[in-house]
């Protein structure tokens, strides 16, 4: 009989937590389905240290016990398995080619849909609304802001954020290629600043799932930036697939930066309409 042989010490705890991640996975998919089984592992690894830091376990199987259990846990968990990291237009660049190059293509519908797929704390779908509303397109648009995350939602629909991160907003929008002053679109009160209801009354924010859910509706545009890098291989063609049937014929579709459609089961659906931007458009 083969003794099993040692492993290194680093190695096998490494492996250990993989595991613990894996059986939590498949545990709030069970208990809650919500299914990250498809998540990239590189990213949740350190997300999750994070979270038993937070809850203050020393180890991941203590949480998911916790997790199983405690419906208030497990939507504070949320705030660890999704990434909720943005700002009002990220990438200045991007959204000067979408006001220069996509928004032209767009205007010739006589209404228009968009999906902000993972749209977090919707600083990307806020962005856009006044993107639309510069270029005389609002009225005739109506853009779904969709994200797994209840309490991310709220925040998004609320449009209200700190007063300090203002600044950084402003440049970006003015590198955008900005019409005016960000300061055209919202009052600042106590501490913060809140979107003009205008630019509301276009939106719709829902729960939606891109690794359970289906399409919910034809669109013109998709923006789903700096969500896939989050996936694994499969998931990121699962949520390519969504995309490539939610879009209407010669539809858009913009990623981040560090995302392709290259190297995926979706390759041939899109051509690049902007390369160094990342934004596609439907073969």
């Amino acid at each position: 009989m083969r003794e099993p042989g040692p492993a290194p010490a680093a190695l096998q705890d490494e492996q250990l937590f993989d595991l613990e991640i894996r059986l939590l996975l498949e545990a709030v998919y069970q208990r809650w389905q919500h299914d990250f089984r498809d998540y990239a592992v590189s990213s949740l690894r350190r997300r999750m240290r994070q979270a038993m830091t937070h809850f203050g376990c020393e180890r991941l199987s203590q949480l998911q016990g916790r997790v199983l259990h405690e419906p208030e846990v497990f939507a504070q968990m949320l705030q660890f398995f999704t990434v909720q990291v943005s700002e009002m237009f990220r990438d200045p660049s991007y959204f000067r080619a979408l006001r220069e190059q996509v928004l032209p293509v767009l205007r010739t519908y006589p209404s228009l849909k968009i999906w902000v797929a993972g749209c977090s704390h919707g600083e990307e779908v806020w962005s856009l609304a006044i993107l639309l509303a510069e270029e005389g397109l609002l009225a005739r648009t109506i853009l779904y802001a969709t994200d797994i995350n209840a309490s991310a939602l709220q925040r998004a629909e609320s449009g209200i954020y700190p007063l300090d991160r203002v600044a950084g907003f402003s440049r970006n929008y003015l590198a955008a290629g900005g019409r005016g002053s960000l300061s055209d679109h919202y009052t600042s009160a106590y501490g913060g600043v809140a979107f003009d209801r205008r630019l509301k009354q276009q939106i719709v924010f829902a729960d939606h799932s891109l690794a359970t859910d289906s399409v919910f509706s034809e669109v013109h545009f998709v923006s789903c930036r700096n969500v896939l890098i989050y996936f694994n291989r499969a998931l990121q063609d699962r949520a390519l697939g969504l995309f490539n049937e939610a879009l209407v014929r010669r539809g858009f579709l913009g990623l981040g930066l560090r995302e392709t459609v290259q190297f995926s089961g979706h390759a041939a659906d899109f051509e690049a309409f902007v390369p160094d931007q990342r934004i596609y458009r439907k073969a």
